[in-house]
């Protein structure tokens, strides 16, 4: 557990510095752009380093004050009318989020696509190589925090890149570019086994000498003050802290900031944790309810000394996971840096270029905006692409909180529009009397799919037989069943339409309603072909293999069937447990005759059943069905003859010696024992039609037809072998 933890450390710790690195020009610059005091961003990130990073369950996330809330905050100071009443209003809004989480509110996060948050991703990576290419060349006339596309400065990011131009500074350059070289192949050197030494650090490091040479001896290319890291050095730990004014608690515009700060916040904290959890190599999940109650936590201690909100942030948990973090020590260690930044390394932080930094972030900015991701997305499908796209290009052109919803509002529309086309399948059967049309409903059926549904039902053509399966539904919307019941009422007579509906539960308040049942009577039995019979039970077979079978009705068919039998097929197939022709053709009482019989040899009393079927019972096709693993044929080949069983496996002997395969090797051999199978089938058709002058003469004619085939126990499809006349082969 010890060296677990120390290798943990090695990791964290140099991954800690460089987000400190990273984190504490954007606390600077969000509080500048936020119209806050300058020092409070940096207790918003102190808080959200030790605070929130204790409190959260997050490995890798972390927190501080947001971007997204600059202008918020800015608006939110101006109306409340000074700072200390804003803070109460942040600590009242820590207390909301605390609430959040304790109802666990933050399932929602559940709920956002994955094309909103990858979209998510790659903007932040865009905006960072667009924010930072400025601050690479030497230009860092705005606020460093300024991820928004409209600046407090009154520039965009176009125009910044534009004006960029006439303000190079090559010393900038210089340290961009080689910190650049230095991020691409750190990892392809020995370099990069040093885990404690980062690139990333590497380049900081870099930077400072660089820039100590460049005053030395190249003084053209010396980077002044603008263009470092800038910390400014309090004089107390009292002149850092501010106070709320809880005198303005009956100020209802406080609490309707509180509720803003809230709920913006708590958004942007489930979407960040998505994000993080996305990009994290391991993939480790955390609890959204916790993240809330750590972040209302860190948000109260934010208002009680003068920070300005916190949330999770993407751009700092990025950098956090890009240079190797491996728990939230990392988080917690870049708070304790921020602290110590302000008493004591001031000196040393602000001889930092920002151009150092800024190369990181431009790295950082690629990695999450790699050309492999569009490509992917795009591959994906336009439903993914362009929700993915529209949430990139909205929060490059707004800022982080509006692009997301709108990226979540096209993403909505592709779900609308998908769940319009799709929410159900339709399958057409074709059943022995005539051709169904089969909707089943999926597990959840929203009001979204009622006017697909509705649509659907209302568009069936007139004289059709219908199945509405909700056997697998557990939950039907009301204004859905209101449609099904308009329908069955209204639509169905008007259009002659026979209608089943299944699986409706209880509390609907509506029956199943059946109006048809598969049975033959004996117009549709003479009406139909062989070759139709045939196709019939083969699709009943491809039914059975998927396990998609159709409903029987088996009460109402046993009381349909007590009128007489109007069977299509007569199956002569063997005694084996696991063979049931009414089964693997997916047919229903009555459909079928089953003749059983070891070996599905052929007797005269079984002849008799046949001829009696097809004479007087009015049946048109015969199926032999010999099976794969047959107990019969392995007794012939055993030579298992006494008593009556020798009836049965005399017959086979002859299959046996068709095979030309030593006896003994034909069970260890599947192929040999296929062909047993094969010619036993083969020998049963022969029989059929050399002792039946009847059964010959309507076979002749095409009245009748015989079919030979195996059916496979492992599989449970059913392989036709021969078919007489052969030609009904192409026929079915």
């Amino acid at each position: 557990m010890n060296n677990s933890f120390i290798s943990k450390l090695k990791s964290d710790l140099p991954a800690g510095l460089v987000v400190f690195l990273v984190a504490l020009p954007l606390c600077l610059g969000i509080s500048l752009a936020s119209g806050a005091p300058l020092l409070s961003g940096v207790i918003s990130g102190i808080i959200g380093g030790l605070v929130v990073g204790f409190l959260s369950g997050s490995h890798s996330s972390v927190s501080g004050p947001a971007a997204g809330l600059a202008a918020v905050v800015l608006t939110s100071i101006a109306s409340l009318g000074n700072f200390e009443v804003f803070l109460l209003a942040t600590l009242i809004a820590g207390g909301m989020q605390v609430v959040l989480g304790i109802s666990k509110t933050g399932f929602i996060a559940n709920y956002v696509p994955s094309n909103v948050i990858k979209g998510l991703l790659a903007a932040i990576g865009i905006i960072l190589i667009l924010k930072q290419i400025p601050h690479a060349a030497g230009y860092d006339a705005d606020p460093e925090a300024d991820f928004s596309f409209q600046q407090m400065d009154g520039e965009n990011t176009i125009t910044e890149l534009l004006k960029m131009v006439n303000y190079f500074q090559p010393g900038a350059i210089v340290i961009s570019l080689i910190s650049l070289f230095i991020l691409v192949f750190w990892d392809k050197t020995p370099l990069k086994k040093i885990s404690f030494f980062p690139a990333s650090l590497a380049v900081v490091a870099l930077g400072i000498l660089l820039n100590d040479i460049f005053h030395l001896y190249l003084p053209g290319l010396a980077i002044d003050a603008t263009h470092l890291v800038n910390i400014p050095k309090p004089d107390s730990i009292a002149s850092v802290l501010t106070f709320p004014d809880f005198s303005a608690i009956n100020n209802y515009q406080v609490w309707i900031v509180a509720l803003t700060i809230a709920i913006i916040a708590s958004l942007e904290t489930l979407l960040n944790l998505e994000a993080v959890e996305n990009l994290d190599p391991h993939k480790r999940q955390a609890s959204p309810n916790r993240e809330l109650m750590a972040q209302g936590v860190g948000n109260i201690v934010a208002g009680l000394v003068g920070g300005i909100p916190v949330t999770s942030v993407i751009v700092r948990s990025s950098v956090n996971i890009q240079t190797g973090a491996e728990s939230k020590m990392s988080t917690i260690f870049h708070g304790i840096l921020l602290v110590l930044s302000l008493f004591l390394l001031s000196t040393l932080m602000n001889m930092i270029p920002l151009a150092s930094l800024a190369a990181i972030l431009i790295v950082t900015g690629y990695k999450l905006a790699k050309w492999p991701l569009f490509k992917e997305m795009y591959n994906r499908g336009l439903n993914q692409f362009i929700p993915f796209i529209a949430t990139i290009t909205a929060i490059i052109f707004t800022d982080l909180l509006i692009g997301i919803l709108i990226g979540l509002a096209v993403s909505t529309f592709y779900l609308l529009k998908s769940n319009f086309k799709n929410p159900f399948t339709i399958e057409k059967e074709k059943a022995n009397m005539g051709e169904t049309i089969r909707i089943e409903f999926p597990n959840q059926v929203s009001f979204l799919n009622k006017a697909s549904i509705k649509d659907t039902l209302w568009s069936l053509p007139n004289g059709s037989k219908v199945i509405l399966d909700a056997t697998y539904s557990d939950f039907i919307d009301s204004d859905v069943l209101e449609v099904i019941e308009d329908f069955r009422t209204t639509i169905a007579p008007e259009k002659q339409l026979q209608v089943n509906i299944l699986g409706l539960r209880e509390r609907y308040h509506l029956d199943d309603h059946i109006q048809f049942v598969n049975v033959l009577d004996k117009e549709t039995q003479q009406k139909l072909k062989p070759a139709e019979i045939l196709d019939i039970l083969l699709q009943g077979n491809e039914r059975f293999v998927k396990g998609k079978w159709t409903e029987k009705y088996l009460k109402q068919q046993v009381n349909a069937t007590s009128f007489g039998q109007n069977p299509m097929a007569v199956v002569v197939t063997c005694i084996d447990s696991r063979t049931s022709p009414e089964l693997i053709f997916d047919v229903g009482i009555g459909d079928v005759i089953s003749i059983r019989i070891a070996g599905n040899i052929i007797s005269k009393e079984i002849l008799g059943s046949i001829e009696l079927a097809c004479q007087e019972i009015g049946t048109k096709l015969i199926v032999v069905l010999g099976h794969t693993s047959c107990g019969a044929i392995a007794s012939a080949i055993h030579r298992v003859n006494n008593n009556h069983i020798a009836d049965i496996t005399n017959k086979i002997e002859k299959s046996i010696d068709l095979c030309k395969v030593d006896r003994s090797k034909i069970t260890s051999d599947p192929e040999a024992f296929k062909k047993v199978i094969s010619y036993n089938v083969q020998n049963s058709l022969d029989e059929i039609i050399s002792q039946s002058s009847y059964l010959e003469q309507r076979i002749s004619k095409g009245e009748i037809s015989l079919v030979g085939g195996i059916y496979d126990l492992a599989t449970g499809l059913v392989h036709i072998e021969s078919t007489i006349p052969a030609e009904m082969a192409e026929l079915s």
